[in-house]
């Protein structure tokens, strides 16, 4: 396979989930992170605005048998262009926040995402820097939350072991779901078309004076962005409820 043919293999549509790296802070943990994933068939992994900047060399040398993980990685200038092309996010996070979400186990997680790709669904799982983990603004783009039950005296996970969990549930949860694909009436919407519908509904709504008190707009607008998230949304739905918000500012 050409490195331009295995560029597409691993990082298009694929019949496993991508694993997304948010600002993460260390080529070493890059490349603990890329090794987990492949010793457990993973290969998909993007990085969203990594500190030290790539390629990294220290990824690299801790990737160590690793190499086809880290050719294929697309880096991604934020948040939004790395999750575009997913119809569902899973964000790990050792703080269950304010946000109402589903929070699962990872066994659980993974067991969803096999059965959201048989459907044929592109889904991907979320990881926040070292030192403090996903903010609000990138978890309310999820639809589930991932919880790792740990010592509540040290909950800490080096962000490579977190990987590596993930990972390999994702090879326990291989004989569980069946991976045929099975006909959809309508393909669920991905998280280009949920963040333009979620643009266009605040740009309506701030026109008609909804974020009051000011003080407040920031965390309705964060609510409203987390409600849309965890809808199932489909592809038509979204089309209609683009119409919707139309025929309501005309009639305004």
């Amino acid at each position: 396979m050409s490195g331009t043919d295995h560029a597409k293999h691993t990082n298009g549509h694929g019949r496993q989930p991508a694993i997304i790296l948010v600002a993460p802070q260390m080529g070493e943990n890059i490349g603990a992170a890329a090794r987990a994933m492949w010793n457990f068939g993973l290969h998909r992994l993007r990085l969203v605005n990594p500190r030290d900047g790539w390629p990294n060399s220290r990824a690299v040398a801790m990737a160590s048998g690793a190499a086809s993980v880290l050719d294929a990685v697309r880096v991604c200038a934020d948040t939004n262009e790395a999750l575009a092309d997913l119809h569902h996010v899973y964000a790990t996070t050792a703080r269950i926040r304010d946000l109402t979400k589903a929070v699962v186990p990872p066994e659980a997680a993974m067991r969803d995402a096999r059965a959201r790709i048989r459907a044929g669904e592109n889904v991907g799982f979320l990881f926040g820097p070292e030192r403090a983990g996903l903010e609000n603004a990138d978890i309310v783009r999820a639809g589930t939350l991932v919880s790792v039950p740990v010592n509540p005296a040290f909950g800490s996970l080096n962000l490579a072991q977190c990987v590596l969990l993930l990972a390999y549930e994702w090879q326990q949860s291989r004989d569980a779901v069946d991976l045929r694909e099975t006909p959809d009436k309508d393909r669920a919407a991905n998280g280009a078309e949920v963040e333009k519908l979620y643009e266009n509904l605040r740009d309506r709504l701030a026109d008609a004076g909804f974020f009051w008190p000011a003080d407040k707009a920031d965390s309705m607008a964060l609510n409203l962005r987390n409600l849309l998230s965890r809808l199932p949304l489909t592809g038509s739905d979204v089309r209609m409820l683009h119409g919707v918000v139309k025929a309501l500012a005309k009639k305004s």
